[in-house]
Formats: C-alpha cells, sequence, structure tokens
C-alpha cells in the first residue's frame, strides 16, 4: 500500500511526522479519510474533534481543538490550534471539565473532543 507523508503539528510544537497509509479527520464539511493520491483539499478541523493517523504497525488518534487540514497527492499536514494523543489524557479531568457548570464553551468542546479521542483509540 502506498504511504503518504503526514506532519501533526500544534501551536506548541509539532507533535508527530513521518509515513501513513491513511488519515481520517473530523472536518466542518464533515468526516474525511485521507489515502495516497488523495484529490488536493484544505478542510477545516472542527473545534474537538479528532484526527486518526494509520501506519503499517499502528493507529495514532489525536483529540484537536480547531485548526485545519490540507493535503496533497503525497502529503497531508494537519495544523490544529491544540492537540492531544489519546494515550496522554485525563479521562477524569477531561469528564471534570464536562460536570462543571462554570466551564466555558471552549473548554466544555476541548474536554468532548479529548473523550471521543480515547474512544476511538
Amino acid at each position: 500500500m502506498a504511504e503518504m507523508t503526514v506532519e501533526l503539528v500544534a501551536v506548541e510544537r509539532r507533535l508527530w511526522s513521518g509515513q501513513a497509509t491513511l488519515v481520517s479527520a473530523q472536518t466542518t464539511e464533515g468526516e474525511i479519510g485521507i489515502m495516497y493520491g488523495h484529490e488536493p483539499v484544505l478542510g477545516q478541523l472542527v473545534e474537538g474533534g479528532t484526527v486518526a493517523i494509520t501506519t503499517e504497525g499502528e493507529r495514532l488518534v489525536v483529540a484537536v481543538h480547531g485548526g485545519f487540514l490540507s493535503v496533497t497527492g503525497k502529503t497531508v499536514t494537519i495544523l490544529a490550534e491544540s492537540a492531544d494523543f489519546s494515550g496522554d489524557i485525563d479521562v477524569d479531568a477531561a469528564k471534570a471539565v464536562l460536570a462543571d457548570t462554570t466551564a466555558s464553551d471552549e473548554a466544555i468542546a476541548v474536554a468532548k473532543g479529548q473523550l471521543r479521542a480515547v474512544e476511538r483509540a
């Protein structure tokens, strides 16, 4: 299976870079799956969404909060405002945010995205 180069970058740092066979992401237009040779596209990531990156040996699931997805035939670049790998997410802390009646809409969206990423992992 052909592989494409994928870069996952958050505002604060590059989180992951490598070769992948499939990338799926939640965009404002719906969920999109990208494989090698995909038509060029630019998509806006949803607030509190997820991105999954499938390589030959593993599947990485990441909670993303806002940003963009840029696709060419051979590359995918994910530019997120913030991102967390599913394995690094504190589930109890995310649930606490959802239970907090004073939490901001943005904090709630981030927490929902984090829990979604854990579920998809």
